[in-house]
């Protein structure tokens, strides 16, 4: 059985007029790392509050159809047991951080705390999330001193520290420059190969392409479509949900160069294959 299950969630803001999910229904396995793409005002953020519900517990409005993990339903569930299971990451920091700490280390710490995890457990939690996001030279700045970026990767240690089987990402790079965005990637991959399942929105679409085992793809609150990052960034129809596709994907397009299963490469190292294959599964139409 999938560990998320999504059931035609339809969801409506107060006072808003449209949908900002219309009948989506997925399913995400253990383990699986699923990007979320789609223009502006998709419903990628409201999807993904939607998994540890706060829409509609904490949002209120219009609500119908289901999510379950691990079979529980979220709506139903307190929060005290969907912070044990579920992990948010929100797109702003600042929205995370407490601001009742003196320290990083306190800061990353306080989650552990309210759950009463004994002093050396908690030691070792924050060792190695801070070690993992390259935060452990901060540990003893003050939360409000440091750089964006660097606020959001204590963010993410915070939420790693309580060892969720779900982590759920809303844009977690959009502060970060290039090499900060790769440690994060990097660093949620580990997470995804030690188990955990996760669901990241991300505007970067190389870096979605490069780690996602699969992509979801919004627009309008509904579903276009969800399959592997080859799949989804060849279609056709990109460009009319406001989605652009990875920049090795358009040139080997333009090259008229696909594999002999009809897709495009993703990435580098799939491009590279591909045009060095010559015959050997590569085409050139």
């Amino acid at each position: 059985m999938a560990q998320i299950e999504v059931r035609n969630l339809k969801y409506r803001y107060p006072d808003a007029k449209r949908l900002a999910l219309d009948d989506v229904s997925c399913q995400i396995e253990r383990g699986e790392f699923v990007g979320v793409i789609g223009r502006n005002g998709a419903g990628k953020s409201t999807f993904t509050q939607a998994l540890l519900g706060l829409v509609p517990n904490f949002y209120h409005g219009a609500y119908g159809g289901s999510v379950t993990i691990d079979g529980q339903n979220v709506r139903e569930s307190s929060v005290d047991e969907l912070c044990r299971k579920v992990g948010l990451v929100f797109q702003n920091p600042f929205n995370q951080v407490t601001g009742s700490k003196l320290t990083v280390y306190e800061e990353i710490a306080f989650g552990l705390e309210n759950f009463g995890v004994p002093p050396k457990e908690m030691r070792r939690r924050i060792d190695a999330a801070m070690e993992l996001l390259d935060i452990a030279q901060y540990k003893d700045r003050a939360p409000f001193d440091l750089s964006g970026g660097q606020m959001q990767r204590m963010a993410l240690a915070g939420i790693i520290v309580m060892e969720p089987e779900v982590i759920v990402m809303d844009e977690p790079t959009s502060q970060l420059d290039p090499q900060g965005s790769e440690d994060v990637f990097r660093a949620v991959d580990v997470l995804r190969a030690q188990g955990k399942t996760i669901v990241m929105v991300e505007h970067k679409i190389e870096k979605i392409a490069a780690y996602s085992d699969r992509v979801m793809l919004l627009d309008e609150g509904r579903l276009v479509a969800m399959d592997t990052p080859r799949a989804i960034f060849s279609r056709d129809d990109l460009a009319e949900h406001g989605v652009v596709a990875p920049t090795y994907t358009q040139i080997c397009r333009q090259l008229g160069v696909r594999s002999a299963d009809g897709l495009y490469p993703v990435t580098l190292e799939e491009t590279r294959s591909l045009l060095g294959a010559g015959g050997k599964g590569g085409e050139v139409r």
